[in-house]
């Protein structure tokens, strides 16, 4: 068995049945037992992200805001633009309604999973607040559950891992750009590996900043990407204004009808969304509580109503405009199987010339803010191991699988990442649920009190 072979068959086994049900099944649970919650305080939300119960004096790194913008730096990226494709490629476009299922209930998870982050607290070897999985066992469940943090951590070191954004950053500005203007080199390889190290020495230049700078550089690049991508695809669907509803009415059969899915099988529709959507926004995998953990604070509920906007931002805006391009502009039937060279062409279809620079520009503002995220997280999963002195050492490491990515093969590098993703989520469900009582409690006294 080869190497793509082995991580392929270990990610088909982990996303099995158990592990969408753990997803998609908690997150129903966070919703009903919070009582549709997320969506009935929407409002405050926002009033809470655009900074009206800021406090500098409240412990933490960073605010609401740059919280937001950091997850969402982490989240926001190649799972939206290329991830969507792959979906589409492997399931059909119903993976997009199955999709939106998924980031419905992942609004309810992020919400209590970040509301612990906070409530739970933890200091680390040098006595500095840390939030997210890990913590919110160890001091929401006692030292007797550390073995499922210590696991979370584990697994979450290797998931936190450039490789994928690396390389389909190295596809399209080789694709789009170096080759189409005889800047590449005649080997592939030097061309892929030249430019993966530049792209390690921009990364090197935030990521050796901490997560105060990681925070001020998302915050700046991460409203700037979303509108640059959401007015390009706004444009195209105008372009193609008379095939929205047909799609959206095509999305909805084939969710249940599974006829246009390359396997045919309404399991695999359903799988590929929610897998794709979970690596998309990370609800219930325990990443975006970790920078969530880090926001200035003394109210829990807060950072979890922060949290919840996540989802909605990510996958239900986001990958929706992303998946009716390439099903309005019908390239999704191709057979191109690389995601990323499937967005493109949708974008060369409809804007002739320009399309495929619009959407290099976005690839690389939404994959260079992704790769910063990611190195947080990985270093506070190898802190939490062996402590924070050492765990600085994970941006080394980090800044060297960059390169790896950017050479390395497509498919590996996608189910490296979901292996790890798919064991990630496992102690991140488990914590929650037994802590959601603690939520749910908070929420009513917080609400109880607030004051619009």
């Amino acid at each position: 068995m080869t190497l793509e072979e082995f991580f392929s068959t270990a990610s088909d086994f982990i996303w099995g049945m158990p592990l969408l049900i753990l997803l998609l099944g908690g997150g129903l649970f966070f919703m009903i037992y919070s009582r549709f919650l997320p969506f009935r305080y929407f409002g405050h939300a926002i009033n809470v992200l655009r900074g009206k119960y800021d406090d500098p004096d409240d412990p933490g790194d960073i605010n609401h805001f740059q919280a937001l913008s950091g997850a969402l730096a982490a989240t926001i990226g190649m799972g939206n633009i290329s991830g969507v494709a792959l979906a589409i490629f492997a399931g059909g476009p119903g993976a997009i309604f199955w999709m939106w299922v998924s980031a419905f209930f992942g609004m309810a998870t992020k919400f209590f999973t970040c509301t612990l982050s906070v409530m739970y607290r933890g200091k680390d070897s040098e006595g500095e607040l840390q939030g997210g999985p890990m913590y919110y066992i160890r001091e929401g469940l006692g030292k007797n559950w550390m073995p499922l943090a210590i696991f979370f951590s584990v697994v979450g070191f290797f998931g936190a891992t450039p490789v994928f954004q690396a390389n389909q950053m190295v596809v399209v500005i080789r694709d789009t750009f170096l080759e189409p203007y005889g800047l590449a080199f005649k080997d592939q390889f030097f061309t892929d590996l030249t430019v993966g190290l530049v792209i390690a020495i921009l990364v090197a230049a935030v990521i050796l900043g901490g997560i105060k700078r990681i925070g001020n550089v998302a915050s700046k690049l991460v409203p700037a990407m979303v509108i640059l991508y959401t007015a390009s695809v706004v444009i195209i669907l105008l372009i193609n204004y008379s095939e929205i509803i047909p799609s959206f009415i095509f999305i909805f059969e084939d969710a249940f009808s599974a006829k246009a899915a390359l396997g045919g099988a309404f399991g695999m529709i359903v799988i590929e969304g929610a897998k794709r959507a979970a690596f998309s926004n990370e609800a219930g995998i325990g990443t975006a509580p970790m920078m969530h953990g880090a926001a200035k604070t003394k109210e829990p509920v807060r950072e979890g109503l922060v949290a919840m906007l996540g989802p909605a931002i990510d996958t239900l805006l986001i990958c929706t405009m992303t998946g009716l391009c390439i099903i309005i502009t019908d390239v999704w039937s191709s057979g191109e199987a690389n995601g990323i060279l499937l967005t493109s062409s949708a974008f060369a279809k409809s804007l002739p010339g320009v399309g495929p620079f619009i959407l290099l520009i976005c690839v690389i503002i939404f994959a260079i803010t992704t790769v910063f995220g990611l190195a947080y997280y990985g270093q506070k999963c190898l802190s939490f191991l062996i402590g924070a002195k050492y765990g600085k050492l994970f941006n080394y490491w980090y800044i060297a699988l960059i390169i790896v990515g950017s050479v390395a093969s497509l498919s590996v590098v996608v189910n490296i990442v979901f292996v790890a993703y798919g064991l990630m989520s496992i102690p991140t469900m488990i914590g929650a649920i037994f802590l959601a009582p603690k939520v749910v409690k908070a929420s009513k006294e917080y609400f109880g009190n607030v004051r619009e």
